[in-house]
């Protein structure tokens, strides 16, 4: 198994208790926390695009870049990348730019994305949001295989003879991956070109992604791919461990209902009746390691996942009282429970890992 770390970048730093940074410090303590994951053995660093007052993550290819620089190992993740907001030749350019920067350490996780503020910033219409992405996937793709490509679509101006410089240092293409939460079309999408999936698995049930994820196999066989091979992540929230799991749940009882009031003003819109149904039924991480390491085993059986993206920063890091503590529960996770989904659940995603020389480029 492995294990994928991501942010969005929320202007306040993890932990209510905080004083607020500047935007500028908070950019540093990113950074510095992607330099934290690497050492505590995560195997990829994920920041989200986002155009949002409240996020400071419209632009992952810089952020990603400057932390290719700042660590060795760790794979560079977008969480994701909105193709369906962005030019794909511009995105095609920065993001190969960014695979040659980080020696070739980049995966490219793509969606419509969930912004209800970024198509009015864009001027982009909220309708043309699926076939945009759709479109410009499929722009990238030939851009990063081929040379002198002819092309015409919808929503830019058509190419004749476009070559991009440079082409991603990845050869075959990085890794695309599609990010899936509440739509068919990001699993049809993945199957039609037999890419990997990333099912989110943020606040909805677990039956919800579930059926999201057995439609993606479905298409992929469809498609006359092998589904049987297919590359899977799963998403759950950052972890609470103790020792005693009433004291997790006790620990957690509050975080969860100031996240809820927050997040759900309409509580009737919110999928759980409780925090223990989302611990049961949801991707919450709460419990002792034990407890902790047996639903992650029950969520591999369910999902056939290889990869677990463990958040650093969200629904239950949001409210801790600063991010000391959640690195504490993270520690103890990849101490007691990483290493058992690692010998349960091998794979070989990300190996070998890039070869150390003069690249990533360091300050």
């Amino acid at each position: 198994m492995k294990f994928l770390a991501s942010t969005l970048v929320p202007k306040h730093s993890t932990g209510f208790a905080q004083q607020p940074l500047s935007q500028r410090a908070r950019f540093r303590e990113v950074v510095e926390l992607a330099r934290w994951a690497e050492d505590i053995g995560y195997d990829a660093f994920g920041v989200g695009e986002r155009h949002n007052p409240a996020l400071l993550s419209s632009s992952p290819a810089v952020i990603l870049s400057h932390i290719a620089a700042r660590t060795r190992r760790i794979r560079l993740v977008t969480t994701v990348a909105v193709l369906s907001l962005t030019d794909p030749v511009r995105s095609a350019e920065d993001y190969a730019t960014l695979d040659h920067l980080s020696d070739g350490r980049l995966d490219l996780i793509i969606g419509k994305g969930g912004d209800a503020v970024a198509p009015s910033v864009f001027r982009i219409d909220q309708a043309d949001l699926w076939d945009r992405l759709e479109e410009g996937y499929e722009l990238v793709r030939r851009l990063w295989r081929e040379e002198d490509v002819h092309w015409q679509g919808r929503f830019r101006p058509p190419l004749s003879g476009a070559t991009i410089e440079p082409h991603p240092l990845q050869q075959p293409a990085p890794r695309v991956w599609h990010g899936s939460a509440t739509s068919r079309r990001s699993t049809e999408l993945a199957a039609r070109w037999g890419d990997p999936l990333y099912s989110a698995n943020g606040l909805g049930r677990d039956e919800t992604y579930l059926d999201l994820v057995r439609h993606y196999r479905e298409r992929l066989a469809h498609h006359g791919h092998d589904a049987d091979a297919a590359v899977v992540a799963v998403g759950v929230h950052s972890p609470i461990i103790t020792d005693r799991s009433q004291d997790a749940i006790a620990i957690a009882r509050p975080i969860f209902e100031a996240s809820v009031r927050e997040h759900f003003s309409d509580r009737s819109r919110f999928p759980f009746d409780s925090l223990e149904d989302f611990v049961e039924n949801g991707s919450a991480l709460v419990g002792t390691a034990e407890q902790i390491t047996e639903k992650l085993l029950r969520t591999h059986a369910k999902f056939g996942n290889q990869v677990f993206g463990v958040g650093v920063e969200g629904f239950f890091s949001t409210y801790t009282t600063d991010l000391a503590t959640t690195k504490g529960y993270l520690e103890r996770f990849f101490g007691e429970v990483a290493p058992i989904l690692r010998v349960e659940i091998p794979n070989t995603l990300w190996t070998p890992e890039p070869e150390s020389g003069d690249l990533p480029i360091t300050a």
